[in-house]
């Protein structure tokens, strides 16, 4: 009893600064969204889509289908997980579509004003992002439609499935870095604005390191 008395603060701390943390997130991938909106007015050119779709792609939908599973942060966390599981897949699936369209356009609008393709650290990690954000939403298949997954253990697809998702989100999020650093972005902000907007995709990421690798921890020790 004295050692759950002594416990019992730890575990509430503990719980605030996960639903704080969580809560940040949530603001933070808006607020950099519409800060990317703004900046680009997509509509304006060709150009303008790329950056305005895959901000919304990585920033926003795909944080938002991971943060699903958060248990202190998650939108509807009271739904079942199997609700939470058919969501977080719907989100993936726009957030494949968003970033399809925002190649797409990068790609054709290099087309019109002859530039090469993927020559840059920042378009090649890009291509590479959307081919595996699309191979991701596509294993996760059997996961939704467990009778796909016969002979597989479901809760080994499930660790194997967080374990590349992380990979998947992290390959977005460096991807998102390194479009700050191109010559757009940089003629557009200037001082402290830079720096502020490569700290979003940096500090989420953090954010769904952490939960993923605490989760796999926590069902460790709890099969331990």
């Amino acid at each position: 009893m004295v050692h759950s008395k002594e416990t019992e603060p730890e575990h509430r701390f503990y719980g605030f600064t996960r639903t704080v943390s969580a809560s940040l997130t949530h603001l933070i991938c808006i607020v950099f969204t519409v800060f990317i909106t703004v900046l680009s007015r997509p509509g304006s050119s060709l150009f303008s889509w790329h950056p305005f779709l895959m901000t919304l792609a990585f920033s926003l939908f795909m944080t938002e289908a991971i943060l699903l599973f958060s248990p202190h942060g998650s939108p509807i966390k009271s739904l079942p997980h199997k609700t939470k599981g058919r969501v977080h897949w719907i989100l993936q699936c726009i957030c494949v579509s968003c970033a399809v369209l925002g190649l797409a356009a990068i790609f054709y609008n290099k087309h019109l004003n002859d530039k090469p393709h993927f020559t840059s650290w920042h378009g090649f990690l890009g291509l590479i992002t959307v081919c595996v954000v699309g191979l991701q939403s596509l294993a996760a298949v059997p996961l939704i439609f467990h009778s796909l997954a016969k002979g597989w253990s479901l809760a080994k697809l499930k660790r194997y499935h967080a374990a590349s998702g992380l990979v998947t989100y992290l390959l977005g999020s460096v991807s998102l870095l390194l479009g700050l650093c191109s010559a757009w972005f940089a003629a557009s902000v200037s001082g402290y604005t830079w720096y502020l907007s490569a700290l979003c995709p940096a500090l989420t990421a953090l954010v769904m390191m952490n939960q993923v690798t605490t989760a796999y921890m926590a069902k460790k020790r709890f099969q331990s």
